[in-house]
């Protein structure tokens, strides 16, 4: 069948809630195995895993902090020996984005960005590489964000993280293509999620009424294409970005 997984093992972090949760599943129901990733809230994992296992899909709970070594090797290890070698991988966690002005941010939450959009997939991918150079084959997928392309304001911290994850993504296409491993992007529009249930509506309707298709997208819509990328229809795509939000933006 097109687009299977069957016989792969994906990780998602950050995957209880959210569009995480929504391409565990997509993922899941493509054949793979796939793990649910949490950080704190036990509750929501355990929700979550329920409704994999009654979708089908083999799953575990792993506990972790995603952005320290010690809690990648975690994920790892708890993975391979629950459900065997990862050959998928999808940075998702993320934390609060608030948007500020320049002046009222401080290092430290620009370093916190940093931390999640960049040395996590780092860490993940130098644990993961071994077994995809080994077997040659593997997906990471990036989920970055459409900020940007669209320079979006103000909102310096996230943009400079999403920016730096999108170089680190373009150099490590073209660093692992010689081992059959692909390296993409999933850039997501304003999709609104569980986080976003207090955001004001004005800036709601705004966004909306940018959008061509006119449609708010669903995390379906990022699902759809994070498959894509992780099957084998699509092995001749590296260092690529499929921009999800309804037409509001061409990338360059």
């Amino acid at each position: 069948m097109p687009f299977s997984l069957a016989g792969r093992t994906a990780i998602v972090t950050g995957n209880s809630t959210g569009l995480g949760k929504a391409i565990g599943l997509a993922l899941g129901q493509a054949g793979a195995q796939v793990p649910i990733n949490f950080a704190h809230n036990a509750a929501r994992a355990e929700a979550a895993l329920a409704e994999y296992r009654a979708a089908g899909i083999k799953s575990c709970p792993v506990q972790c902090d995603v952005t320290s070594e010690d809690g990648v090797e975690k994920l790892f290890s708890d993975v391979e020996r629950q459900l065997g070698q990862v050959d998928i991988i999808v940075p998702n966690a993320t934390c609060e984005q608030p948007q500020l002005p320049i002046e009222e941010y401080d290092w430290a939450y620009y370093q916190r960005m940093l931390d999640f959009f960049i040395k996590s997939p780092f860490l993940l991918a130098r644990r993961g590489l071994p077994h995809m150079k080994q077997q040659r084959w593997g997906r990471i997928i990036n989920i970055t964000s459409e900020v940007y392309q669209r320079n979006m304001a103000p909102f310096s911290a996230y943009v400079a993280a999403k920016g730096g994850q999108i170089g680190w993504s373009r150099s490590m296409a073209t660093e692992l293509a010689p081992f059959g491993i692909t390296v993409n992007m999933v850039a997501p529009g304003w999709i609104p999620v569980e986080r976003h249930a207090n955001d004001p509506q004005e800036l709601k309707d705004g966004y909306f009424a940018q959008i061509p298709m006119g449609r708010w997208g669903v995390p379906a819509d990022v699902a759809g294409a994070v498959v894509y990328l992780a099957s084998e229809e699509a092995a001749f795509v590296s260092g690529q970005t499929i921009s999800v939000n309804g037409g509001l933006t061409p990338l360059a």
